[in-house]
């Protein structure tokens, strides 16, 4: 495992850890607020960030068995626990997504209209607030670090907050006499729920089946044709470890040139692609090239 792998990942874990710490004293907060002044609604929107706490171990879990080193099994590491990971966590966020719009389709059905304080919509505002916090934090750590765990955190984090402010407006909205705007506003932000749990699933399951962007190789072409020695590509392709990229690479170069030469060159393109586009492990496999003779 490189050094650089094992610092990201270590800063990814601390972006879980923050997740957590928040979750937990928002759903807290929420499910006392909401029990003491009456808001089912508050109530329910806490016992989904337990949910959250979950989700969030397991990006933290993904991630520590991340970093453990090769092994007779896994000889390439264990790298895609990471998105194993946030695989687990679209699963838990189809079945909240679900879950919300059952229970407001019910409330809609039934007419259950209750008449919460002021004091619980301020709460889920002021945990909307938090979670917002929270969220640009791990996303732009996640977005540094290519990090698809604490992407999927991240997510998890702006739909959790989307909710909180959601339901501190069908609160006001409730107060003032609006109590079908609450199961409304549920049922939308329901469907966002389970749209972010979908982009998450899509991603995961795109990376583990070694699925990758076409136009991100096409930017790592001009570097690599930019060395004269190069003649062409043969093949470049790649796939993602976790956070990592592996590449394998074969270039056509000049028949005539020394073994230590071409060695070289390939050298020179591993660093610079390393250093450019942060690529740990890359496999250059040499091979002539062999103009063709006109007739």
């Amino acid at each position: 495992m490189s050094e650089v792998s094992t610092t990201n990942l270590k800063q990814a874990e601390r972006g879980a850890i923050v997740s957590i710490v928040a979750y937990i004293v928002v759903s807290l907060a929420k499910v006392v607020i909401g029990h003491l002044f009456l808001s089912a609604a508050l109530v329910a929107d806490g016992l989904n960030n337990v949910t959250d706490v979950i989700s969030s171990v397991l990006v933290l879990v993904g991630l520590r068995i991340s970093q453990k080193p090769v092994d007779a099994n896994h000889p390439y590491g264990h790298w895609k626990f990471e998105q194993v990971a946030s695989l687990a966590t679209s699963f838990i966020m189809f079945f909240i997504g679900i879950e919300v719009l059952r229970s407001s389709v019910t409330n809609i059905l039934e007419g259950s209209m209750p008449t919460p304080s002021w004091i619980t919509a301020i709460t889920a505002a002021l945990a909307g607030v938090v979670m917002s916090c929270v969220y640009i934090y791990n996303n732009r750590l996640a977005t540094r670090l290519h990090s698809l765990g604490l992407k999927a955190a991240a997510k998890d984090n702006l739909s959790d907050a989307l909710t909180s402010f959601a339901t501190a407006i069908a609160i006001f909205a409730a107060s003032l006499g609006l109590g079908w705007l609450d199961a409304v506003m549920a049922i939308v932000v329901g469907l966002i729920i389970l749209k972010t749990a979908f982009d998450i699933f899509k991603e995961s399951t795109f990376a583990l089946t070694d699925g990758f962007d076409q136009k991100e190789l096409e930017d790592y072409r001009p570097l690599i044709m930019a060395h004269e020695e190069v003649k062409e590509i043969g093949e470049i392709k790649a796939r993602r470890y976790g956070s990592n990229v592996y590449m394998d690479l074969t270039v056509l170069m000049d028949p005539n040139l020394t073994v230590l030469k071409s060695h070289a060159v390939t050298e020179e393109i591993e660093t610079e692609l390393r250093n450019a586009f942060s690529i740990p492990f890359i496999d250059i496999h040499v091979e002539p090239f062999l103009e063709e003779k006109t007739p």
